[in-house]
Protein backbone atom coordinates (compact mmCIF):
# COMPACT_ATOMS: atom_id res chain seq x y z
CA UNK A 1 0.00 0.00 0.00
CA UNK A 2 1.79 2.71 -1.54
CA UNK A 3 0.25 6.07 -1.30
CA UNK A 4 0.27 8.82 -3.04
CA UNK A 5 -2.37 11.62 -4.82
CA UNK A 6 -2.39 14.35 -7.38
CA UNK A 7 -4.60 17.40 -7.63
CA UNK A 8 -7.88 18.23 -8.44
CA UNK A 9 -9.26 21.85 -9.88
CA UNK A 10 -12.31 23.47 -8.75
CA UNK A 11 -15.30 21.86 -9.18
CA UNK A 12 -18.59 23.56 -10.89
CA UNK A 13 -22.26 22.61 -10.15
CA UNK A 14 -22.45 18.81 -9.78
CA UNK A 15 -26.07 17.34 -9.95
CA UNK A 16 -27.81 19.84 -12.84
CA UNK A 17 -31.26 21.33 -11.41
CA UNK A 18 -30.55 20.35 -7.88
CA UNK A 19 -33.33 21.38 -5.15
CA UNK A 20 -32.96 21.95 -1.94
CA UNK A 21 -32.52 17.78 -0.50
CA UNK A 22 -35.64 16.50 2.03
CA UNK A 23 -36.28 13.87 4.00
CA UNK A 24 -38.99 13.26 1.63
CA UNK A 25 -37.29 13.05 -1.63
CA UNK A 26 -38.58 10.55 -4.05
CA UNK A 27 -36.58 7.63 -5.29
CA UNK A 28 -36.52 8.99 -9.35
CA UNK A 29 -34.57 11.95 -7.68
CA UNK A 30 -32.15 9.44 -5.66
CA UNK A 31 -31.50 7.64 -9.30
CA UNK A 32 -30.77 10.69 -11.02
CA UNK A 33 -28.82 12.21 -8.74
CA UNK A 34 -26.51 8.96 -8.16
CA UNK A 35 -26.29 8.87 -12.17
CA UNK A 36 -25.12 12.57 -12.02
CA UNK A 37 -22.66 12.06 -9.56
CA UNK A 38 -21.05 8.99 -10.77
CA UNK A 39 -20.50 10.57 -13.95
CA UNK A 40 -19.06 13.77 -12.40
CA UNK A 41 -16.98 11.14 -10.54
CA UNK A 42 -15.55 9.85 -13.76
CA UNK A 43 -14.55 12.99 -15.12
CA UNK A 44 -12.24 14.58 -11.74
CA UNK A 45 -9.34 15.24 -12.75
CA UNK A 46 -6.06 13.71 -10.36
CA UNK A 47 -4.61 17.08 -10.01
CA UNK A 48 -5.48 20.63 -8.99
CA UNK A 49 -4.27 23.09 -11.18
CA UNK A 50 -3.41 26.03 -9.28
CA UNK A 51 -1.70 28.95 -11.50
CA UNK A 52 -1.42 31.48 -8.32
CA UNK A 53 2.22 32.25 -6.95
CA UNK A 54 3.12 29.61 -3.73
CA UNK A 55 3.80 31.75 -0.54
CA UNK A 56 6.66 31.03 1.29
CA UNK A 57 6.26 28.47 4.69
CA UNK A 58 2.35 27.38 5.67
CA UNK A 59 1.06 25.06 7.87
CA UNK A 60 -0.82 22.68 5.53
CA UNK A 61 -3.67 20.50 7.48
CA UNK A 62 -4.65 16.92 6.52
CA UNK A 63 -7.90 15.67 7.87
CA UNK A 64 -7.33 11.78 7.47
CA UNK A 65 -11.39 10.60 7.98
CA UNK A 66 -11.39 7.65 10.07
CA UNK A 67 -13.55 5.62 12.18
CA UNK A 68 -10.29 4.63 13.85
CA UNK A 69 -7.38 6.11 15.77
CA UNK A 70 -4.17 5.15 13.18
CA UNK A 71 -1.97 2.56 14.72
CA UNK A 72 1.07 4.85 14.62
CA UNK A 73 4.20 2.04 13.64
CA UNK A 74 6.32 3.98 11.55
CA UNK A 75 8.46 1.70 9.73
CA UNK A 76 7.87 0.46 6.25
CA UNK A 77 8.84 -3.30 7.64
CA UNK A 78 6.52 -3.37 10.20
CA UNK A 79 3.64 -1.49 8.93
CA UNK A 80 0.07 -2.87 7.95
CA UNK A 81 -2.12 0.13 8.05
CA UNK A 82 -2.97 2.44 5.48
CA UNK A 83 -3.44 5.07 7.44
CA UNK A 84 0.09 4.81 9.36
CA UNK A 85 1.48 4.72 5.65
CA UNK A 86 -0.77 8.10 4.25
CA UNK A 87 0.90 9.83 7.60
CA UNK A 88 4.40 8.40 7.02
CA UNK A 89 4.42 9.79 3.48
CA UNK A 90 6.17 13.28 3.80
CA UNK A 91 9.19 11.49 5.36
CA UNK A 92 9.03 7.66 3.81
CA UNK A 93 10.74 7.99 0.88
CA UNK A 94 11.24 4.46 -1.03
CA UNK A 95 15.09 3.78 -2.03
CA UNK A 96 14.08 3.82 -5.87
CA UNK A 97 12.92 6.66 -8.01
CA UNK A 98 10.42 5.52 -11.00
CA UNK A 99 8.82 6.64 -13.52
CA UNK A 100 5.06 6.84 -14.62
CA UNK A 101 5.03 3.34 -15.64
CA UNK A 102 6.66 2.14 -12.59
CA UNK A 103 9.56 1.06 -13.73
CA UNK A 104 12.43 2.30 -11.68
CA UNK A 105 14.91 4.51 -12.83
CA UNK A 106 18.32 6.47 -11.48
CA UNK A 107 18.00 9.50 -9.75
CA UNK A 108 16.31 8.22 -5.89
CA UNK A 109 18.07 8.01 -2.93
CA UNK A 110 19.21 4.68 -4.37
CA UNK A 111 19.81 3.19 -7.76
CA UNK A 112 19.69 -0.25 -8.90
CA UNK A 113 21.41 -2.76 -11.32
CA UNK A 114 19.81 -5.99 -11.96
CA UNK A 115 22.07 -9.02 -13.71
CA UNK A 116 19.96 -11.51 -15.11
CA UNK A 117 22.76 -13.88 -16.07
CA UNK A 118 24.62 -13.77 -11.93
CA UNK A 119 21.00 -13.61 -10.42
CA UNK A 120 21.59 -9.94 -8.75
CA UNK A 121 20.66 -7.14 -7.98
CA UNK A 122 22.90 -4.25 -6.77
CA UNK A 123 21.79 -1.37 -4.93
CA UNK A 124 24.20 1.75 -4.94
CA UNK A 125 22.90 4.40 -2.39
CA UNK A 126 23.18 7.89 -3.25
CA UNK A 127 25.96 9.94 -1.07
CA UNK A 128 24.03 13.33 -0.20
CA UNK A 129 21.23 10.60 1.39
CA UNK A 130 20.75 11.49 5.47
CA UNK A 131 18.04 9.90 7.97
CA UNK A 132 16.28 13.43 9.45
CA UNK A 133 18.94 12.85 12.35
CA UNK A 134 21.87 13.80 10.30
CA UNK A 135 23.85 10.25 9.80
CA UNK A 136 24.38 8.87 6.34
CA UNK A 137 22.21 5.89 5.01
CA UNK A 138 24.33 3.01 4.50
CA UNK A 139 24.46 -0.61 3.69
CA UNK A 140 23.69 -1.83 7.10
CA UNK A 141 20.21 0.38 6.73
CA UNK A 142 19.16 -1.88 3.66
CA UNK A 143 19.90 -5.20 5.65
CA UNK A 144 18.69 -4.47 8.70
CA UNK A 145 15.27 -3.89 7.17
CA UNK A 146 15.28 -7.35 5.73
CA UNK A 147 16.46 -9.06 9.25
CA UNK A 148 13.23 -6.81 10.88
CA UNK A 149 10.95 -8.67 7.95
CA UNK A 150 12.47 -12.12 7.81
CA UNK A 151 13.32 -12.16 11.95
CA UNK A 152 9.85 -14.43 13.65
CA UNK A 153 10.02 -11.88 16.28
CA UNK A 154 9.13 -8.98 14.38
CA UNK A 155 6.19 -10.25 13.96
CA UNK A 156 6.54 -8.43 10.40
CA UNK A 157 3.58 -9.27 8.11
CA UNK A 158 6.06 -8.46 4.96
CA UNK A 159 7.86 -11.80 5.18
CA UNK A 160 6.60 -13.64 1.89
CA UNK A 161 7.42 -16.30 -0.68
CA UNK A 162 8.68 -13.62 -3.35
CA UNK A 163 11.55 -12.66 -0.79
CA UNK A 164 11.90 -16.09 0.33
CA UNK A 165 13.44 -15.87 -3.35
CA UNK A 166 16.42 -14.00 -2.02
CA UNK A 167 18.78 -16.34 -1.33
CA UNK A 168 19.61 -17.61 2.84
CA UNK A 169 16.83 -15.28 3.68
CA UNK A 170 14.36 -18.72 4.41
CA UNK A 171 17.24 -19.61 6.65
CA UNK A 172 17.69 -16.96 8.42
CA UNK A 173 13.70 -16.82 8.89
CA UNK A 174 13.96 -20.48 10.60
CA UNK A 175 16.25 -19.55 12.42
CA UNK A 176 18.87 -21.59 11.04
CA UNK A 177 21.42 -18.95 10.90
CA UNK A 178 21.78 -15.53 11.93
CA UNK A 179 23.67 -14.34 8.91
CA UNK A 180 21.24 -13.66 5.40
CA UNK A 181 24.52 -15.30 3.31
CA UNK A 182 22.39 -13.67 -0.05
CA UNK A 183 22.75 -10.10 1.35
CA UNK A 184 26.35 -8.84 0.95
CA UNK A 185 27.80 -5.21 1.66
CA UNK A 186 31.03 -5.02 -0.69
CA UNK A 187 32.15 -2.46 1.09
CA UNK A 188 31.40 -3.00 4.55
CA UNK A 189 28.54 -2.00 6.86
CA UNK A 190 28.98 1.64 6.41
CA UNK A 191 29.85 1.36 3.00
CA UNK A 192 27.18 2.21 -0.36
CA UNK A 193 26.59 -0.73 -2.16
CA UNK A 194 24.78 -4.00 -1.04
CA UNK A 195 24.60 -6.72 -3.50
CA UNK A 196 21.42 -8.91 -3.23
CA UNK A 197 21.60 -12.83 -4.48
CA UNK A 198 18.27 -14.37 -5.92
CA UNK A 199 17.41 -17.95 -6.35
CA UNK A 200 15.87 -17.03 -9.34
CA UNK A 201 15.07 -13.61 -11.36
CA UNK A 202 11.65 -12.31 -12.32
CA UNK A 203 9.96 -10.21 -15.20
CA UNK A 204 8.60 -8.00 -12.52
CA UNK A 205 11.76 -6.70 -10.87
CA UNK A 206 12.31 -3.99 -13.30
CA UNK A 207 9.69 -1.92 -11.81
CA UNK A 208 8.41 -0.22 -8.25
CA UNK A 209 6.70 -2.60 -5.87
CA UNK A 210 7.94 -6.03 -7.17
CA UNK A 211 7.63 -7.70 -3.79
CA UNK A 212 11.19 -9.48 -4.78
CA UNK A 213 13.40 -6.99 -3.05
CA UNK A 214 12.97 -4.62 -0.40
CA UNK A 215 12.03 -0.88 -1.77
CA UNK A 216 12.74 0.98 1.75
CA UNK A 217 15.49 1.24 4.68
CA UNK A 218 15.52 1.49 8.26
CA UNK A 219 17.83 3.37 11.00
CA UNK A 220 20.29 0.92 12.11
CA UNK A 221 21.98 2.95 14.16
CA UNK A 222 18.65 3.90 15.91
CA UNK A 223 16.90 0.66 16.51
CA UNK A 224 19.61 -2.19 15.97
CA UNK A 225 19.99 -1.98 19.89
CA UNK A 226 16.73 -2.63 20.15
CA UNK A 227 15.01 -6.55 20.76
CA UNK A 228 13.06 -7.57 17.08
CA UNK A 229 9.93 -8.25 19.55
CA UNK A 230 10.04 -5.01 20.81
CA UNK A 231 10.46 -2.86 17.97
CA UNK A 232 6.95 -2.30 17.01
CA UNK A 233 5.94 -1.30 19.90
CA UNK A 234 9.39 1.05 20.52
CA UNK A 235 9.21 4.31 21.42
CA UNK A 236 11.91 5.05 18.87
CA UNK A 237 9.38 3.53 16.21
CA UNK A 238 6.38 5.31 17.47
CA UNK A 239 7.34 8.85 19.22
CA UNK A 240 10.96 9.71 17.37
CA UNK A 241 10.47 7.57 14.07
CA UNK A 242 13.69 8.36 11.35
CA UNK A 243 13.09 9.38 7.74
CA UNK A 244 15.26 10.42 5.15
CA UNK A 245 12.36 11.79 3.12
CA UNK A 246 11.62 15.70 2.48
CA UNK A 247 10.10 16.00 6.31
CA UNK A 248 10.98 14.58 9.37
CA UNK A 249 8.68 14.17 12.66
CA UNK A 250 8.27 16.94 14.92
CA UNK A 251 5.33 15.44 17.39
CA UNK A 252 3.31 12.79 17.61
CA UNK A 253 -0.25 12.26 19.30
CA UNK A 254 -1.00 9.26 19.51
CA UNK A 255 -3.47 7.85 17.41
CA UNK A 256 -4.77 11.29 16.72
CA UNK A 257 -2.28 13.68 15.42
CA UNK A 258 1.33 13.84 13.71
CA UNK A 259 2.86 17.21 12.52
CA UNK A 260 5.94 17.19 10.16
CA UNK A 261 7.84 19.91 9.27
CA UNK A 262 11.30 20.20 6.59
CA UNK A 263 13.89 17.39 6.97
CA UNK A 264 17.09 19.98 7.03
CA UNK A 265 19.41 16.57 5.69
CA UNK A 266 17.31 16.38 2.98
CA UNK A 267 19.01 15.20 -0.55
CA UNK A 268 16.75 16.29 -2.72
CA UNK A 269 15.36 19.70 -3.46
CA UNK A 270 13.75 22.14 -0.45
CA UNK A 271 10.21 21.70 0.49
CA UNK A 272 7.85 24.35 -0.13
CA UNK A 273 5.53 23.95 3.51
CA UNK A 274 6.77 24.60 6.84
CA UNK A 275 4.51 22.20 8.28
CA UNK A 276 2.19 19.52 7.35
CA UNK A 277 0.06 18.57 10.43
CA UNK A 278 -2.21 14.93 10.05
CA UNK A 279 -5.15 14.99 11.93
CA UNK A 280 -7.56 12.04 12.66
CA UNK A 281 -11.60 13.48 11.96
CA UNK A 282 -14.61 11.62 12.35
CA UNK A 283 -16.41 11.03 9.20
CA UNK A 284 -19.34 12.10 10.92
CA UNK A 285 -17.36 15.59 11.82
CA UNK A 286 -15.42 16.22 8.25
CA UNK A 287 -18.44 18.42 6.49
CA UNK A 288 -18.25 20.84 9.61
CA UNK A 289 -14.77 20.89 9.71
CA UNK A 290 -14.06 21.58 5.78
CA UNK A 291 -17.17 24.50 6.21
CA UNK A 292 -15.27 26.46 8.71
CA UNK A 293 -11.84 25.82 6.39
CA UNK A 294 -10.21 24.40 9.16
CA UNK A 295 -7.95 21.62 6.80
CA UNK A 296 -6.75 22.16 3.50
CA UNK A 297 -7.63 18.38 2.39
CA UNK A 298 -9.78 15.74 3.44
CA UNK A 299 -11.46 12.32 2.42
CA UNK A 300 -15.11 12.68 0.92
CA UNK A 301 -17.04 9.84 1.47
CA UNK A 302 -20.35 9.13 -0.73
CA UNK A 303 -23.05 10.71 1.48
CA UNK A 304 -20.78 14.01 2.07
CA UNK A 305 -20.70 15.24 -1.29
CA UNK A 306 -23.91 16.63 -1.77
CA UNK A 307 -22.99 19.18 1.24
CA UNK A 308 -18.89 19.32 0.38
CA UNK A 309 -19.33 20.97 -3.29
CA UNK A 310 -21.14 23.64 -2.09
CA UNK A 311 -18.67 24.67 0.64
CA UNK A 312 -16.93 28.23 -0.80
CA UNK A 313 -13.48 27.66 -1.77
CA UNK A 314 -13.39 24.08 -2.61
CA UNK A 315 -12.36 22.19 -5.01
CA UNK A 316 -12.32 18.94 -5.97
CA UNK A 317 -10.24 15.51 -7.43
CA UNK A 318 -10.67 12.14 -7.64
CA UNK A 319 -8.80 8.83 -9.15
CA UNK A 320 -9.61 4.90 -9.04
CA UNK A 321 -6.70 4.01 -7.13
CA UNK A 322 -5.04 0.37 -7.55
CA UNK A 323 -7.35 -1.26 -4.65
CA UNK A 324 -10.28 -3.20 -4.74
CA UNK A 325 -12.58 -4.85 -1.91
CA UNK A 326 -13.38 -8.68 -2.13
CA UNK A 327 -15.01 -11.60 -0.43
CA UNK A 328 -12.77 -14.57 1.20
CA UNK A 329 -13.92 -17.68 2.63
CA UNK A 330 -11.86 -19.00 5.39
CA UNK A 331 -10.51 -22.69 4.27
CA UNK A 332 -7.50 -23.34 6.70
CA UNK A 333 -4.92 -21.66 8.97
CA UNK A 334 -1.85 -20.33 9.02
CA UNK A 335 0.77 -22.55 10.34
CA UNK A 336 4.97 -22.27 10.53
CA UNK A 337 4.96 -19.74 7.44
CA UNK A 338 2.55 -21.81 5.76
CA UNK A 339 -1.50 -21.59 4.57
CA UNK A 340 -2.76 -25.17 5.51
CA UNK A 341 -6.32 -25.84 4.26
CA UNK A 342 -8.52 -27.80 6.43
CA UNK A 343 -10.86 -30.39 3.56
CA UNK A 344 -13.81 -30.09 6.64
CA UNK A 345 -14.16 -26.30 6.81
CA UNK A 346 -17.55 -24.96 6.32
CA UNK A 347 -15.99 -23.02 3.53
CA UNK A 348 -15.08 -26.16 1.92
CA UNK A 349 -17.56 -26.49 -0.78
CA UNK A 350 -17.82 -24.73 -4.07
CA UNK A 351 -21.42 -24.72 -3.68
CA UNK A 352 -21.87 -22.74 -0.90
CA UNK A 353 -19.59 -20.18 -1.99
CA UNK A 354 -20.78 -19.89 -4.74
CA UNK A 355 -24.45 -19.63 -3.69
CA UNK A 356 -23.09 -16.71 -1.33
CA UNK A 357 -21.82 -14.36 -3.95
CA UNK A 358 -24.98 -15.26 -6.76
CA UNK A 359 -27.24 -13.92 -4.09
CA UNK A 360 -25.25 -10.59 -3.67
CA UNK A 361 -27.13 -7.63 -5.81
CA UNK A 362 -24.33 -5.41 -5.66
CA UNK A 363 -25.05 -3.35 -8.42
CA UNK A 364 -28.00 -2.23 -6.11
CA UNK A 365 -26.38 -2.21 -2.91
CA UNK A 366 -23.65 0.03 -4.44
CA UNK A 367 -25.97 2.87 -6.23
CA UNK A 368 -28.24 2.30 -3.08
CA UNK A 369 -25.68 3.04 -0.97
CA UNK A 370 -22.93 4.89 -2.23
CA UNK A 371 -24.00 7.14 -4.42
CA UNK A 372 -21.74 5.67 -7.34
CA UNK A 373 -18.93 5.49 -5.10
CA UNK A 374 -18.23 2.18 -5.46
CA UNK A 375 -18.95 0.21 -8.27
CA UNK A 376 -19.69 -4.21 -9.39
CA UNK A 377 -15.93 -5.49 -10.43
CA UNK A 378 -15.05 -8.68 -12.64
CA UNK A 379 -11.48 -9.80 -11.16
CA UNK A 380 -8.72 -9.42 -8.82
CA UNK A 381 -6.87 -6.98 -11.18
CA UNK A 382 -8.31 -3.74 -11.69
CA UNK A 383 -9.05 -2.68 -14.95
CA UNK A 384 -6.43 -0.02 -14.47
CA UNK A 385 -3.28 -2.37 -14.93
CA UNK A 386 -4.78 -2.14 -19.13
CA UNK A 387 -2.24 -4.81 -20.10
CA UNK A 388 -2.93 -7.35 -17.71
CA UNK A 389 -6.91 -7.19 -16.84
CA UNK A 390 -9.42 -9.71 -18.24
CA UNK A 391 -12.14 -8.09 -19.39
CA UNK A 392 -13.85 -11.45 -20.12
CA UNK A 393 -13.24 -13.95 -17.39
CA UNK A 394 -16.20 -14.80 -16.26
CA UNK A 395 -17.38 -13.36 -12.79
CA UNK A 396 -20.93 -13.09 -11.04
CA UNK A 397 -23.94 -11.51 -11.59
CA UNK A 398 -27.00 -11.35 -9.71
CA UNK A 399 -28.71 -14.63 -10.06
CA UNK A 400 -30.70 -15.87 -6.35
CA UNK A 401 -32.39 -18.78 -8.26
CA UNK A 402 -29.23 -20.59 -9.32
CA UNK A 403 -28.00 -19.67 -5.77
CA UNK A 404 -30.51 -21.75 -4.44
CA UNK A 405 -30.40 -24.28 -7.28
CA UNK A 406 -26.48 -24.56 -6.25
CA UNK A 407 -27.81 -24.90 -2.56
CA UNK A 408 -30.08 -27.55 -3.58
CA UNK A 409 -28.05 -29.56 -5.36
CA UNK A 410 -25.12 -29.60 -2.87
CA UNK A 411 -27.65 -31.04 -0.12
CA UNK A 412 -27.90 -27.89 1.88
CA UNK A 413 -31.97 -28.41 2.37
CA UNK A 414 -34.48 -25.80 4.27
CA UNK A 415 -36.00 -27.39 7.95
CA UNK A 416 -38.04 -24.09 8.96
CA UNK A 417 -36.45 -20.55 7.99
CA UNK A 418 -33.09 -22.22 7.54
CA UNK A 419 -31.09 -24.25 5.57
CA UNK A 420 -28.66 -27.44 7.04
CA UNK A 421 -25.59 -28.73 6.08
CA UNK A 422 -25.66 -31.80 3.96
CA UNK A 423 -25.81 -34.23 6.95
CA UNK A 424 -28.76 -32.62 8.19
CA UNK A 425 -26.83 -30.28 11.03
CA UNK A 426 -27.45 -26.77 11.66
CA UNK A 427 -25.55 -24.49 9.90
CA UNK A 428 -24.86 -20.83 11.29
CA UNK A 429 -22.20 -18.85 9.60
CA UNK A 430 -20.12 -16.29 10.49
CA UNK A 431 -19.16 -12.95 8.63
CA UNK A 432 -16.82 -10.47 9.66
CA UNK A 433 -16.93 -7.30 8.15
CA UNK A 434 -15.50 -3.68 9.42
CA UNK A 435 -16.33 0.06 10.10
CA UNK A 436 -14.92 1.45 7.57
CA UNK A 437 -17.02 3.98 5.49
CA UNK A 438 -20.15 6.10 6.26
CA UNK A 439 -22.81 3.73 5.55
CA UNK A 440 -21.39 0.53 6.19
CA UNK A 441 -23.89 -0.60 8.62
CA UNK A 442 -26.52 -0.15 6.00
CA UNK A 443 -24.65 -2.34 3.03
CA UNK A 444 -24.01 -4.98 5.64
CA UNK A 445 -27.23 -5.29 6.29
CA UNK A 446 -28.23 -5.50 3.22
CA UNK A 447 -25.76 -7.93 2.37
CA UNK A 448 -26.97 -10.51 5.59
CA UNK A 449 -31.07 -9.76 4.33
CA UNK A 450 -29.79 -11.47 0.82
CA UNK A 451 -28.18 -14.33 2.16
CA UNK A 452 -31.16 -14.86 4.91
CA UNK A 453 -33.57 -14.94 1.56
CA UNK A 454 -31.74 -17.97 0.39
CA UNK A 455 -32.29 -19.46 3.74
CA UNK A 456 -28.65 -19.22 5.16
CA UNK A 457 -28.08 -17.78 8.34
CA UNK A 458 -25.47 -15.62 8.44
CA UNK A 459 -24.45 -13.75 11.40
CA UNK A 460 -22.27 -10.82 12.46
CA UNK A 461 -19.07 -12.03 14.15
CA UNK A 462 -19.28 -10.70 17.20
CA UNK A 463 -22.56 -9.36 16.57
CA UNK A 464 -21.14 -6.28 15.08
CA UNK A 465 -19.07 -4.56 12.48
CA UNK A 466 -15.53 -4.65 14.06
CA UNK A 467 -13.54 -1.78 14.48
CA UNK A 468 -10.30 -2.09 11.77
CA UNK A 469 -7.41 -2.98 14.51
CA UNK A 470 -9.83 -5.42 15.80
CA UNK A 471 -10.42 -7.26 12.31
CA UNK A 472 -7.03 -7.54 11.03
CA UNK A 473 -6.47 -9.02 15.01
CA UNK A 474 -9.06 -11.83 14.11
CA UNK A 475 -7.76 -12.25 10.34
CA UNK A 476 -4.04 -12.54 11.56
CA UNK A 477 -4.77 -14.79 14.03
CA UNK A 478 -7.75 -17.26 12.32
CA UNK A 479 -10.17 -16.29 14.76
CA UNK A 480 -12.77 -19.45 14.88
CA UNK A 481 -15.65 -17.28 14.69
CA UNK A 482 -14.57 -16.14 11.28
CA UNK A 483 -16.23 -18.39 8.47
CA UNK A 484 -15.77 -15.83 5.30
CA UNK A 485 -15.08 -11.69 5.23
CA UNK A 486 -14.99 -8.49 3.86
CA UNK A 487 -12.07 -6.77 3.30
CA UNK A 488 -10.07 -4.36 0.89
CA UNK A 489 -6.42 -3.92 -0.78
CA UNK A 490 -4.68 -1.29 -1.79
CA UNK A 491 -2.19 -2.83 -4.65
CA UNK A 492 1.14 -2.12 -5.14
CA UNK A 493 1.89 -0.75 -8.98
CA UNK A 494 3.44 -3.96 -9.67
CA UNK A 495 0.29 -6.21 -9.96
CA UNK A 496 1.90 -10.04 -8.95
CA UNK A 497 -1.07 -11.37 -7.13
CA UNK A 498 1.65 -13.38 -4.85
CA UNK A 499 2.28 -11.94 -2.30
CA UNK A 500 -1.64 -11.87 -1.16
CA UNK A 501 -2.49 -15.15 -2.33
CA UNK A 502 0.44 -17.30 -2.54
CA UNK A 503 0.94 -20.42 0.11
CA UNK A 504 3.31 -19.01 2.15
CA UNK A 505 1.84 -15.44 2.16
CA UNK A 506 0.49 -14.65 5.13
CA UNK A 507 -2.05 -12.33 3.62
CA UNK A 508 -3.80 -14.61 1.92
CA UNK A 509 -6.49 -14.44 5.44
CA UNK A 510 -8.65 -16.94 3.45
CA UNK A 511 -5.77 -19.66 3.82
CA UNK A 512 -6.34 -21.09 0.70
CA UNK A 513 -3.77 -23.17 -1.15
CA UNK A 514 -4.30 -25.31 -4.75
CA UNK A 515 -2.21 -26.56 -7.02
CA UNK A 516 -3.80 -24.82 -9.78
CA UNK A 517 -3.24 -21.37 -8.16
CA UNK A 518 0.68 -22.11 -7.50
CA UNK A 519 0.93 -22.68 -10.74
CA UNK A 520 -0.72 -20.17 -12.09
CA UNK A 521 1.29 -17.74 -9.64
CA UNK A 522 4.75 -19.24 -11.24
CA UNK A 523 3.87 -18.49 -14.39
CA UNK A 524 3.06 -14.72 -13.74
CA UNK A 525 6.46 -14.92 -12.03
CA UNK A 526 8.72 -17.14 -13.43
CA UNK A 527 11.47 -16.24 -16.25
CA UNK A 528 9.03 -17.10 -19.31
CA UNK A 529 7.27 -14.20 -18.41
CA UNK A 530 10.06 -12.34 -19.31
CA UNK A 531 8.15 -12.59 -22.84
CA UNK A 532 5.41 -9.96 -21.87
CA UNK A 533 2.66 -11.73 -24.20
CA UNK A 534 3.28 -14.85 -21.88
CA UNK A 535 2.61 -12.85 -18.57
CA UNK A 536 -0.50 -11.47 -20.19
CA UNK A 537 -1.50 -14.65 -20.53
CA UNK A 538 -0.74 -16.23 -17.18
CA UNK A 539 -2.34 -13.14 -15.96
CA UNK A 540 -5.44 -13.48 -17.66
CA UNK A 541 -5.63 -16.61 -16.95
CA UNK A 542 -5.45 -16.23 -12.99
CA UNK A 543 -8.26 -14.20 -13.29
CA UNK A 544 -10.31 -17.09 -15.22
CA UNK A 545 -9.29 -19.52 -12.70
CA UNK A 546 -10.10 -17.16 -9.15
CA UNK A 547 -13.83 -16.25 -10.62
CA UNK A 548 -13.88 -20.40 -11.24
CA UNK A 549 -12.51 -21.40 -7.82
CA UNK A 550 -13.90 -18.91 -5.65
CA UNK A 551 -12.28 -18.82 -2.44
CA UNK A 552 -11.99 -15.13 -2.83
CA UNK A 553 -13.81 -13.49 -5.11
CA UNK A 554 -14.19 -9.55 -6.45
CA UNK A 555 -17.07 -7.38 -5.06
CA UNK A 556 -16.29 -3.43 -5.96
CA UNK A 557 -13.79 -1.19 -6.75
CA UNK A 558 -14.26 2.73 -6.09
CA UNK A 559 -13.38 6.06 -6.27
CA UNK A 560 -10.74 8.07 -4.30
CA UNK A 561 -12.11 11.33 -3.88
CA UNK A 562 -10.40 14.67 -1.75
CA UNK A 563 -11.95 18.25 -0.97
CA UNK A 564 -8.83 20.67 -1.78
CA UNK A 565 -9.24 24.03 -0.66
CA UNK A 566 -8.17 26.30 -3.21
CA UNK A 567 -5.22 27.42 -1.92
CA UNK A 568 -3.05 23.96 -2.54
CA UNK A 569 -1.25 23.77 -5.08
CA UNK A 570 0.95 20.66 -6.03
CA UNK A 571 -0.78 18.32 -4.56
CA UNK A 572 -1.16 15.21 -6.36
CA UNK A 573 -3.14 11.63 -6.39
CA UNK A 574 -0.09 10.15 -8.42
CA UNK A 575 1.20 6.92 -6.68
CA UNK A 576 4.66 8.78 -7.07
CA UNK A 577 3.90 12.41 -5.81
CA UNK A 578 6.29 13.78 -3.04
CA UNK A 579 5.00 15.75 -0.74
CA UNK A 580 8.47 18.43 -1.22
CA UNK A 581 6.26 19.46 -4.08
CA UNK A 582 3.07 20.67 -2.19
CA UNK A 583 2.65 24.66 -1.52
CA UNK A 584 -0.02 26.97 -0.91
CA UNK A 585 -0.90 30.24 -2.40
CA UNK A 586 -2.50 32.13 0.52
CA UNK A 587 -1.77 32.38 4.22
CA UNK A 588 -5.37 31.53 5.32
CA UNK A 589 -7.58 28.93 3.75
Amino acid sequence: MRAGWKKGWRLGVILALLVVLTACQTEQTQKVTQQQAAKTLAKLPEQVTNSKKSIAGGHFKYALVSWSPFKGIFNEALATDTNDQIIAAPGNEGLFRYNADFRIVDGGAANLRLDVAAKTATITINDRVRWSDGQPLIAADILYSYQIIANPQSQSQRYTGSLAGIVGLAEYHAGKTNQISGITMPDGAQGKRVVIQFKAMKPGMTHSGNGYFWEYASPSHQLAQIPFAKLATSSALREQPLFFGAFKVKSIEAGQSVTWVPNPYYYGSKPHLAAITFNVVSPNAVVGAMRKHRYDVATVASDQWADLQHVARTDFLARQPLSYRYLAFKVGTYQNGHNVMDPQSKMADLALRQALIYGLDLDKITKKYTNGWQFRIKTLIPAAFKQYYNPQAQSYSYDPAKAAKLLDQAGYRKKGKWRTQPNGQPLVLHFAAKQDLTGKDEIVQAYLAAWHRLGLNVKLTSGRLLEANSFYDKLENDDPEIDFFEAGWDLSTEPSPADLYSATAPFNFGRFVTAENTALLNKIDGLGAFNEQERIKAFKSWQTYMNQAAYVVPTTGSYDVRAINARVKGFSLAPDANWKDVSVTAKSR
